[in-house]
């Protein structure tokens, strides 16, 4: 599956300490993961309820909220077949602090949205990218599993971003950059905890 056009997007590779870490958690990582595909589809849904004369939004993302869901349903199985019971866990500061820029109520709020979605979506595809090599000698199913969804977490940060620009009441590039550089920071840095979208856990920092 080629990645290209993710590298491309974002403005920073996962650093090694995090793959490290992720190798040392791999309970956390696959809760936290199972976590994060029922927020993304949480988030679609609420998306298509605030803009339902959205059309475009509307069938992009049934389809994204649909295949999250499914995905919720495979990590559970994978948990369950590896005894990890799902827990509640605290959220990173990652989604918190990419959308705290966004201004509610105007017209810049869904593009901005949107693209922060396409940075987390495409967040997600070069991280399963990066794991699957490291995991594969512990856990080859999982290492399987990562590299098969990689082509619908490229096409969901595409969504995003398309849907951003249709969107958006003019040129959105300097948003887009932003935000970019924002997640970058936000991987790079030291974290106080271990997720899937965290930095860098600090211990390892």
């Amino acid at each position: 599956m080629d990645i290209s056009a993710v590298h491309q997007f974002l403005h920073c590779p996962t650093p090694k300490a995090w793959l490290d870490a992720a190798l040392e958690n791999l309970d956390i990582l696959l809760i936290d993961h199972a976590r994060c595909e029922k927020k993304a589809a949480s988030t679609a849904l609420s998306l298509m309820f605030k803009f339902p004369e959205r059309s475009a939004l509307l069938h992009k993302l049934s389809r994204l909220a649909r295949e999250e869901l499914r995905h919720f349903e495979q990590v559970f199985d994978l948990m369950n077949e590896r005894g990890v019971k799902y827990q509640h866990l605290s959220a990173s500061r990652y989604a918190a602090e990419m959308r705290a820029p966004v201004k509610l109520g105007n017209e810049a709020t869904l593009p901005d949205v949107l693209i922060i979605g396409a940075y987390i979506e495409a967040r997600s595809c070069e991280r399963f990218a990066a794991l699957a090599p490291v995991i594969e000698p512990h856990d080859p199913e999982l290492a399987k599993y990562y590299r098969f969804l990689l082509k619908s977490e490229s096409r969901h940060f595409l969504d995003y971003l398309e849907l951003a620009r249709e969107y958006a009441p003019q040129p959105i590039d300097d948003r887009i950059q932003y935000f970019g550089e924002l997640e970058a920071k936000l991987i790079s840095e030291p974290d106080e905890v271990f997720r899937f979208h965290s930095g860098i856990p600090k211990q390892a920092a």
